[in-house]
């Protein structure tokens, strides 16, 4: 296995043996946020449940762990390390808002070991999966652990409003201080079930700014496709307009928090399973370096993609099985049945100086409106306007209306069974006396779906 060493901007490199950030091997960098977790929220327990103050923001614990132990901290073969945790108390809060309960995040995070992830992205990070699949622990940069603490109290305000959201649900914020170097983490929700295989997974912006997948990218097993890439590979993804129509609601209303918060270069994440070749590829777990064992249904509420979209529950409940986890049904212009998993990701950045020069800086290159870093307001209005024409579509076919590929596709499928089904009600309706005489003159009759 090839490994990493760290260069000065904080990114992973390849030396040859173990995996390194930051100088931290990935062995004692997964142990040490074990062991932390264990240890605060162990700790938390003891602490009475009350509301959230506005100081709760900004309270950061910190404990030392030496290797020998201490009265309060376990030994380990780890080197020191001082583990610190962000506004644990308003943490807590969003974790019980979600429904999980303190024995099972500690059982997810530290009873069982972390799966280490391949990241295709720019950043750098280091990304790790829980067993049960519930959690992401990604490693973040201090100017977005310090922009999160700063989100927060705006994030407890959206969260009591409106749960149900494809924003980063976060869990928790932590950063591990090791011979002078601050590796920081948050926990998040995890998106794509690794137990449900991905056919085509992308990460899209709604620019076409070098929005294609790299050469390298394109060789993987599993690879990440961009905005370029899903215009060439699909005709728009299709669903029923109920759940379009909450679909698009739920992004709106995302971006709008978005926007406010003076946030861009976000990305959705979205994860397409081909319910066709499901036979043989549901519970592949390659994609994500996983053990093969099929994790159980998740448990932290709102979580699925269904749960996750605008409704009264109702629907998600009902399609949210160990089969689907959850993900939204579509279809592709060509009638094959989907799975959809989705999120809003990459939510830690905002418009700041930086990033108006370098999109001063791109636009005298290249067109301004096409380029991913934007002022918050257009990004936005780019990225909804794609995923409602480009990438979402709504299926208008019903029997007696509406046109297109969708519409003679659904007849096409259905109309020798429906036939089938209304043979016994012609005959009757032929007979004399029941009104329609004989011949049966279907043009004037009307069905109703």
């Amino acid at each position: 296995m090839s490994t990493t060493s760290e260069n000065v901007t904080g990114r992973p490199r390849s030396t040859g043996k173990e995996k390194t950030y930051k100088k931290t091997t990935s062995s004692a960098l997964k142990g040490a946020i074990q062991l932390g977790i264990g240890y605060t929220v162990g700790n938390l327990t003891s602490k009475p449940d009350r509301d959230v103050l506005m100081q709760d923001f900004y309270v950061v614990e910190s404990v030392f762990l030496p290797s020998e132990g201490s009265n309060l901290t376990p030994a380990h073969h780890y080197p020191d390390f001082r583990f610190k945790t962000y506004a644990p108390l308003a943490f807590r809060y969003f974790r019980d808002l979600f429904g999980i309960k303190p024995d099972d995040y500690l059982y997810s995070l530290v009873n069982e070991p972390l799966i280490e992830l391949v990241n295709p992205g720019a950043s750098g990070s280091l990304f790790y999966l829980t067993s049960d699949d519930e959690f992401i622990i990604k490693t973040v940069q201090h100017k977005e652990a310090k922009f999160l603490q700063r989100l927060l109290p705006g994030y407890y305000m959206n969260l009591n409003q409106n749960p149900r959201t494809l924003l980063p649900k976060f869990y928790g914020l932590y950063c591990i201080q090791s011979g002078g170097i601050n590796i920081r983490l948050v926990v998040m929700n995890n998106v794509l079930p690794r137990s449900v295989k991905m056919h085509y997974k992308y990460d899209l912006k709604g620019s076409t700014y070098k929005r294609r997948a790299s050469r390298k990218e394109r060789e993987k097993a599993c690879p990440t496709y961009k905005d370029l890439d899903f215009q060439d590979m699909h005709n728009g993804l299709y669903f029923d307009a109920e759940t379009y129509n909450n679909l698009m609601k739920t992004l709106q209303r995302d971006c709008r928090v978005l926007e406010s918060f003076k946030i861009m270069d976000y990305s959705l994440l979205l994860g397409v399973h081909v319910l066709d070749q499901s036979h043989r590829d549901l519970g592949d777990s390659g994609q994500a370096g996983g053990d093969g064992r099929r994790p159980v249904g998740q448990r932290v509420l709102y979580s699925t993609a269904m749960e996750s979209i605008q409704g009264d529950g109702r629907a998600a409940e009902a399609l949210t099985t160990d089969d689907t986890m959850g993900g939204i049904p579509a279809r592709t212009h060509k009638d094959e049945k989907l799975f959809i998993f989705l999120g809003i990701i990459d939510i830690l950045q905002s418009y700041r100086f930086i990033k108006k020069l370098e999109h001063s800086w791109k636009a005298l290159v290249y067109d301004g409106d096409s380029v991913s870093v934007h002022r918050p307001g257009f990004y936005a209005s780019r990225f909804l306007k794609f995923m409602s024409t480009q990438v979402f579509r709504k299926t208008q076919c019903k029997l007696g209306g509406g046109t297109g590929k969708q519409c003679v596709t659904w007849c096409m499928h259905n109309a020798a069974g429906f036939l089938k089904e209304l043979a016994p009600v012609w005959r009757w309706l032929g007979k004399p006396g029941k009104g329609f005489g004989d011949p049966i003159n279907i043009k004037n009759t009307n069905h109703v779906m």
